[in-house]
């Protein structure tokens, strides 16, 4: 199969999102072609760094582009503003400058953090996304959200801020744990369960070729999900409204992750947040049994948790929720489905 682009449209700021098998190998002629930065820090995480950091630095070396590996520990904890005042220092230990550029190899942590470090390092140098898991592939590589947690929360600081190209491998899903793919289905199912029924019929009707990650199955999967996103974005990039439409199952689903000190990876989370929005829509008259029934069965026909799990504080879920960083003058809002 060769390899799709979805133009991301906002004017000036427009980027490309390539996806494919192979995608990996032609970044380093693209980026030679596109003259986006003079030098690149190619910034990754121990476990992502070890699978393809070295194979990337070849890459662009062979493209005849200067590149600086640096990683970090991986993980949620890691994802707070003391890691990026180290990542910044290092960008200036190794001199990079305002004709450089950042590139995001990894999951959704990874992308959030180079991101953020892209938008605020000499105020702002170019950036790109390379996504190594199926959560940051179909969500958070695409749309210019960037950020870090604080105690308070999850993503309570960062900065909207675009990408220049989005490169997608579809090859890479194969090293990913199981645990994570499940967890990026829960994203690609919000999608379905939020914005377009005849996916929602797609994922229920490929599910055996999604889970054998067969090619003819997730590109389609991946496509779609970049091309719903892209068509919100161009629409609000800085969630004025339509875009609070992705955050169908985020809002609890965020509260319930911080309260686990992010031992509930992010798609759990999602789906457990998903499936309490539905019941909500159900309780207020909203949505029917009906929607609450197929929401819940794609979860759980995907492996994913549906239900908070009993141990988690609920004190401390709704302060979470509370501290939401959509929460208008202490107004909690919560994305439901429509019958």
């Amino acid at each position: 199969m060769g390899t799709e682009t979805i133009q991301v449209g906002l004017g000036e700021r427009s980027y490309p999102i390539v996806i494919g098998s192979g995608v990996l190998d032609t970044v380093g002629a693209a980026l030679a072609e596109a003259r986006i930065g003079r030098r690149w820090a190619i910034i990754t995480d121990d476990v992502v760094g070890p699978l393809y950091g070295g194979r990337l630095v070849d890459l662009l070396g062979a493209a005849g582009i200067d590149c600086e590996l640096i990683t970090f520990a991986h993980g949620e904890a890691s994802k707070h503003l003391g890691t990026i005042g180290t990542l910044a220092s290092e960008l200036a230990e190794r001199g990079l400058d305002r004709g450089d550029a950042v590139f995001a190899l990894g999951g959704g942590v990874v992308g959030d953090m180079a991101g953020f470090l892209a938008s605020i390092y000499l105020r702002g140098i170019p950036f790109v996304q390379v996504p190594t898991s199926l959560l940051a592939q179909v969500d958070s590589s695409v749309g210019g959200k960037t950020g870090v947690d604080l105690d308070q929360g999850k993503n309570l600081v960062g900065t909207f801020y675009q990408p220049r190209a989005v490169f997608i491998d579809t090859d890479v899903l194969r090293t990913l744990p199981e645990a994570e793919f499940r967890g990026g289905m829960g994203e690609v199912i919000k999608y379905g369960a939020s914005i377009d029924s005849d996916f929602f019929a797609f994922l229920e009707r490929e599910r055996p070729a999604i889970e054998r990650l067969e090619p003819a199955a997730i590109v389609p999967m991946i496509r779609r999900c970049c091309e719903l996103k892209a068509s919100v974005v161009e629409r609000d990039e800085r969630e004025g409204g339509l875009r609070r439409i992705l955050n169908f199952g985020h809002t609890i689903g965020h509260a319930v992750e911080a309260a686990s000190g992010y031992r509930l990876i992010h798609g759990f989370a999602v789906a457990i947040g998903m499936r309490a929005v539905a019941e909500l829509a159900l309780r207020g008259g909203v949505a029917g049994a009906e929607v609450v029934a197929a929401i819940t069965a794609m979860l759980e026909a995907y492996g994913l948790p549906t239900t908070i799990p009993p141990e988690l504080d609920r004190a401390q879920i709704r302060r979470y929720l509370q501290a939401d960083k959509k929460s208008i003058g202490g107004r909690v809002f919560f994305v439901l489905p429509e019958a």
